[in-house]
């Protein structure tokens, strides 16, 4: 099974990536553009595998580069809130 699945499961991996991104001194500049790159390489490489991500295909697709950089932000901001 694909993290990619499951939307939480997907939300758990982020958030793992995330801590482990923090923890070897990444930046958040650079975790939010990382952010942003994966973003774009999903919507345009990796079929949706659920109805969450099917929409956030369809945002991201619908939205000008700065919204995309809103999107990731917002993912980011997702997972770094995960049981909080």
């Amino acid at each position: 099974m694909s993290v990619l699945d499951n939307f939480e499961s997907w939300k758990g991996f982020l958030a793992n990536k995330l801590d482990q991104a923090k923890q070897q001194g990444m930046s958040e500049d650079t975790i939010q553009n990382v952010a942003h790159e994966v973003g774009d390489y999903l919507a345009q490489s990796v079929d949706a595998k659920n109805n969450e991500e099917a929409v956030l295909r369809e945002l991201w697709n619908a939205a000008s580069e700065q919204e995309q950089q809103a999107i990731a932000n917002t993912m980011v901001k997702l997972v770094q809130n995960k049981g909080k």
